[in-house]
């Protein structure tokens, strides 16, 4: 069993040796205090009402959380906001934005709330409390991102917490900030991803590494394969396709905690490769959190364009480019990032050649159990990433 993991032990050695400063824990934004969260809400407020006995219109304002041009990108750290970040406006004497204005107030009043009582709260339930006034569940999560943005405060600060879809299996221990111990050795089910990653302590694992599986169905296979006993000990993780933001805090937690060689399998599309970017480089609507939710040490393992013609994987497996996939694909080779992933350009680039992609599944035509018997276990045995 230790010879399946000398490559793996290799460059395991090799990132503790690279470790980048940057890239390790910052806990000045995590430790804001409650009274300090209470008092930036109230000058907040302060202003809006310093506005009013003015006879002034109150405004906030806004760091813009979608625009590419509020982004930098640092290779430690991955795509982060950048200090002198454009801005938009929502007045309350403006009709396009006096909703929002309504909005922000009324979860602002909610987190103060929760702070100062010392509870918490799931988006669903400040959405649940006044449905009619938001409208949909999509207007409070922008909301809560805008506010912690605003403020510059992590979300978990504010107490407000988000339902976690991703799941997580294999050598891993952890208490709850609640002091619940979570097991996650099953081999048949799965452990939910906390909703409170952040009061997660006494991390234990033996794990040689961490493997981030973009599908559930990959990752439920896997688990029916009993690939975490057969290739033991290591930990596997799904966001189930785009990461929530739980299941991006849960892998960056286990590089903190853990510092072991991370590897993303994902399907050889543009939508698989732009996936693993947000675990590894994050996202530009959620960059001003970026030195807790990027790992820029992942590595991609798998499903490689390259693999596909080495494998040769049947013809009928692998299925044509969309227009949609090539405007997708030209469109992550102009991200800042590609630049320094020469290899990932030359995969990218033999996709748009052969205009074909292929999913994980797609590994299924050369045998049934080829992914975990084969695959895998060679890739980390030979080295098989970049």
């Amino acid at each position: 069993m230790s010879e399946q993991f000398v490559e793996v032990d290799n460059f395991g050695v090799e990132l503790l040796e690279n470790i980048d400063m940057r890239m390790e824990p910052q806990h000045s934004h995590e430790e804001v205090s409650s009274q300090e969260v209470l008092i930036l809400i109230e000058r907040v407020i302060l202003e809006i009402v310093t506005s009013l006995s003015k006879d002034e219109a109150p405004v906030l304002v806004l760091p813009k959380r979608s625009s590419w041009a509020n982004v930098s990108f640092d290779n430690a750290v991955g795509l982060q906001m950048t200090s002198g970040s454009s801005v938009t406006t929502v007045r309350s004497d403006c009709s396009s934005s006096v909703t929002k204005f309504g909005h922000i107030l009324k979860v602002l009043s909610t987190i103060y709330k929760l702070v100062q009582s010392n509870k918490y709260a799931t988006k669903r339930d400040i959405y649940y409390n006044d449905t009619q006034l938001y409208g949909s569940q999509r207007t409070v999560d922008s909301i809560v991102d805008d506010i912690s943005c605003m403020l510059k405060v992590p979300r978990r600060r504010l107490h407000v917490l988000a339902t976690s879809k991703g799941f997580i299996s294999g050598d891993l221990c952890y208490l709850e900030e609640d002091s619940t111990k979570v097991d996650c050795h099953s081999n048949s089910t799965a452990t939910p991803v906390s909703s409170n990653v952040g009061g997660i302590r006494n991390i234990v694992s033996s794990a040689k590494f961490v493997l981030i599986v973009e599908k559930d169905a990959t990752f439920q296979k896997l688990l029916d394969d009993d690939f975490c006993t057969k290739l033991s000990p290591c930990i596997m993780i799904t966001g189930k396709g785009v990461p929530d933001v739980n299941s991006r805090l849960m892998v960056r937690k286990l590089w903190d905690t853990l510092h072991i060689p991370i590897f993303a399998l994902v399907d050889a599309d543009p939508y698989g490769i732009e996936i693993m970017c947000i675990y590894k480089y994050g996202s530009v609507a959620m960059s001003f959190e970026a030195h807790s939710l990027t790992v820029p040490s992942i590595m991609w393992l798998g499903l490689l364009p390259s693999d596909l013609q080495r494998l040769r994987v049947p013809e009928d497996a692998l299925i044509p480019l969309t227009q949609r996939d090539q405007s997708k694909l030209t469109s992550l080779l102009k991200r800042p990032y590609l630049a320094c992933q020469p290899a990932w350009q030359r995969e990218m680039e033999m996709m748009h050649r052969s205009k074909v992609k292929a999913e994980i599944q797609s590994l299924a035509s050369i045998a049934p159990d080829y992914l975990s018997r084969v695959y895998l276990p060679n890739k980390l045995r030979y080295g098989g990433w970049i």
